[in-house]
């Protein structure tokens, strides 16, 4: 049973004769689309096919959801985290309702719940250049789970794996290009088409110069959207004498560089410095290069982020909204 729609007799949750307490507000999906970073479609998946969250109606169908609705999100998130799939989420919420003591074990990503399959069924259809398969695992995937999640748990893990494959022989170039375009072309119209309906801090973002490979930088850009952050997005191979400007001119709040391997960043370290004595705002610094040179980032004057991406966003907003 889901929720029942607001009758022609009911009152409108929304119209009361008395203020609402903070407990009885209710927020449209959008809203609660940005407050915890899972889409308006996989909501509706999540209410639809799995039972998890049980939205009011308006007379008119839309969903409003309460303050308990949004924490039961954020459970199905923590769940998911560790490794639950969705279909198992609502037996473990029970659980946990019931005050059963065994929780959840936790288990390494790569071997959690759904990913191994998804990352198993999309490997093959790349093999067999299978586009059509490939986008309706994907799209799956993407209906059922948080953009943040999919990103660190389906496709950087595939990302990684075409390459180990291709390293080892096991697969091709061909291979790793094939799902590169796929996948470029897939989140670059997701990405602008979300790009226009987000009003919050806005960060520029760009790849570490001679940084060619700019998908994480996209799938991450991805990430903040959903979390209504604005996002200018300069690229591959940015230079850095040139951020100072675009970061003045498009009025951003902070810039976040990313960049995959560290062979070039004894050369880049001295550059970082300047930079970030040459603007006003954050700097910040993603992906690989941001594990290996951690420290060396900080002494610059810059921010490491890392490469998990929930984590970074975690971080951006505790730099940009620091708690008094």
């Amino acid at each position: 049973m889901y929720s029942r729609k607001i009758g022609a007799g009911e009152p409108d949750p929304l119209i009361q004769e008395s203020a609402p307490t903070r407990d009885q507000e209710l927020f449209p999906i959008r809203t609660v689309s940005s407050l915890t970073g899972v889409n308006s479609v996989t909501l509706r998946a999540w209410e639809r096919r799995y039972g998890l969250i049980r939205p009011q109606r308006t007379p008119k169908g839309h969903r409003l959801y309460s303050r308990a609705d949004i924490q039961r999100i954020e459970q199905v998130l923590g769940l998911l985290d560790r490794g639950v799939s969705i279909g198992q989420a609502r037996a473990a919420l029970e659980s946990q309702q019931r005050g059963d003591e065994a929780p959840t074990p936790a288990v390494p990503r790569r071997d959690r719940g759904p990913w191994g399959g998804y990352i198993e069924r999309m490997i093959e259809a790349i093999g067999a250049f299978d586009e059509k398969t490939l986008n309706t695992i994907y799209n799956e995937a993407l209906s059922l789970y948080p953009v943040e999640l999919v990103t660190s748990q389906l496709i950087v893990p595939l990302l990684e794996e075409l390459g180990r494959r291709w390293q080892s022989r096991e697969g091709s170039v061909a291979e790793e290009h094939f799902f590169s375009v796929f996948l470029r072309n897939k989140l670059g119209a997701r990405f602008h088409h979300m790009a226009l309906n987000t009003h919050g801090p806005k960060l520029l973002c760009a790849c570490m110069p001679t940084e060619n490979h700019e998908l994480a930088l996209l799938l991450f850009c991805l990430a903040a959207l959903t979390r209504n952050y604005r996002i200018v997005l300069l690229g591959a191979n940015m230079p850095f004498a040139d951020l100072p400007l675009a970061a003045r001119r498009s009025d951003s709040d902070a810039i976040v560089l990313a960049g995959s391997v560290g062979a070039y960043w004894p050369a880049l370290e001295d550059e970082l410095g300047a930079l970030v004595r040459r603007v006003r705002v954050p700097v910040l610094v993603g992906g690989h290069l941001a594990t290996l040179h951690r420290d060396a980032i900080t002494r610059a004057g810059a921010i490491p982020l890392g490469s998990d991406v929930p984590q970074a966003l975690r971080r951006i907003s505790e730099v940009l909204s620091p708690q008094d």
